[in-house]
């Protein structure tokens, strides 16, 4: 097939990587180039790279409303565009410019988690499995019929970073599969009764709430690990926390129930002994590693 391909994070890069070998893909579409670093030099995308490694076009538009572009676009005369977190709203012309218009790679069970967050959001609700779903792109957000799905199972050790290597890869396996059956398979309507919204990761949500249950935050802190991370602070310093588990301790809400041979927390319910953290301008480390050099006082309530 010839491709266009729509795409822009680390997620995207297997997808990308896997339809090189398999088709002709004859433009990469990707957003533009960021300054990055105290030198604000210009920091291409992880898609754009790997374009750039093949010898294939990269067209970095910040808008695709302008006609000019949608005309270029529609021009490739392609089979199909692929789409992984490109992160560009995509109009109508665009959507239809093709034989088998665009083909987006979602990163959950749809109806399930549509929207801008769907890895940390499965994590964080504490649902049992999440997985990817082959759809077709349409006008409304994540609303389009379904070609194919695979599950991929969430365990108490599955954190943000373990989901999005795994679903990135299962990805590039699923659209393999649909491009290769596209004319067999009979896409699936969604069950509009079972939509729910991964809503978009806020700033003030990284920090953690100990009025939240043990349980709750232990959910957070693995769906937020390794970005953006939770954290929370201890006499005006901050401490990131990567992991944690759930203790039947209890104690006050933000209140250092140990904080000597071990750093637990109280929560709403049960404690949060932390286990792995980040002191600021260091390095990851167990609580313990940290402990030998710093105690936290016991009974001091941290926000």
């Amino acid at each position: 097939m010839k491709i266009v391909f729509m795409g822009t994070p680390d997620f995207a890069v297997p997808v990308l990587e896997r339809l090189i070998k398999e088709h002709e893909v004859i433009c990469v579409y990707t957003r533009a180039p960021k300054s990055a670093g105290r030198g604000h030099e210009l920091k291409k995308t992880p898609v754009h790279l790997v374009a750039e490694k093949y010898g294939i076009e990269v067209r970095t538009p910040t808008t695709l409303k302008d006609e000019n572009i949608q005309k270029e676009f529609v021009s490739l005369d392609a089979d199909v565009a692929v789409v992984a977190a490109y992160g560009l709203i995509l109009p109508s012309t665009i959507i239809k410019a093709y034989r088998f218009g665009c083909l987006n790679v979602h990163a959950s069970l749809l109806p399930r988690w549509r929207g801008a967050a769907p890895i940390q959001r499965a994590i964080e609700a504490g649902d049992k499995e999440s997985g990817v779903t082959i759809m077709e792109v349409v006008e409304a957000l994540d609303a389009g019929r379904m070609y194919k799905k695979a599950v991929i199972p969430i365990t108490k050790e599955t954190t943000g970073g373990t989901l999005h290597d795994s679903l990135s890869v299962c990805g590039a396996h699923l659209m393999s599969e649909v491009l290769q059956h596209i004319t067999q398979i009979v896409p699936q309507e969604q069950d509009a009764m079972q939509v729910t919204y991964a809503q978009k990761l806020e700033k003030d949500e990284e920090k953690l709430d100990f009025q939240q249950s043990a349980t709750d935050l232990e959910r957070k802190i693995r769906a937020f690990n390794p970005f953006p991370a939770t954290y929370f602070e201890y006499k005006n310093e901050r401490f990131k926390v990567l992991k944690a588990d759930v203790s039947d301790i209890s104690g006050n809400p933000g209140e250092i129930i140990e904080g000597k041979k071990s750093l637990v927390i109280g929560c709403k319910k049960d404690s949060l002994e932390i286990l792995e953290i980040q002191r600021q301008g260091k390095r990851i480390m167990t609580a313990q590693e940290l402990l030998r050099g710093l105690e936290f006082e016991k009974g001091y309530c941290v926000n």
